[in-house]
């Protein structure tokens, strides 16, 4: 069992930038896909970006291509997502999920394959 906990959420002017991070704890991060998902009010939940366990290969929405970086660091079993240039659309619920390293590279942004998530932290973006 692999239990996430997200941080580094808050409120930031509009360009501003914030990192979050999702410590893992249980198991370690090192043969997990990881993902970042976010969901804003009213909206359903929608994929931001994902790394593979090796950390060689990341993924992004066009929505954050560009402003976002995922990374992650094995030895601390921490991932993490930069985040800048944030607008008030990227305002926010931001999880993280964990998902097991066989499961196909090309579905990483299926939340359903996604076994472990972490309990969201807010992110709000002032205009």
């Amino acid at each position: 069992q692999v239990q996430l906990v997200e941080s580094g959420g808050g409120l930031v002017e509009t360009d501003g930038s914030l990192r979050l991070s999702c410590a893992a704890s249980g198991r370690t991060l090192s043969t997990l896909h990881m993902g970042w998902f976010r969901q804003a009010p009213g909206k359903e939940r929608e994929f931001v970006s994902a790394i593979r366990p090796s950390g060689g290969t990341t993924a992004y929405a066009d929505s954050v291509k560009g402003r976002f970086t995922i990374s992650r660091d094995n030895a601390k079993n921490t991932a993490y997502l930069q985040m800048n240039n944030l607008q008030p659309e990227d305002t926010a619920v931001y999880y993280c999920a964990a998902r097991h390293w066989s499961l196909p590279w090309t579905s990483y942004a299926l939340q359903q394959g996604y076994s472990y998530w972490g309990q969201g932290t807010q992110v709000t973006v002032s205009s």
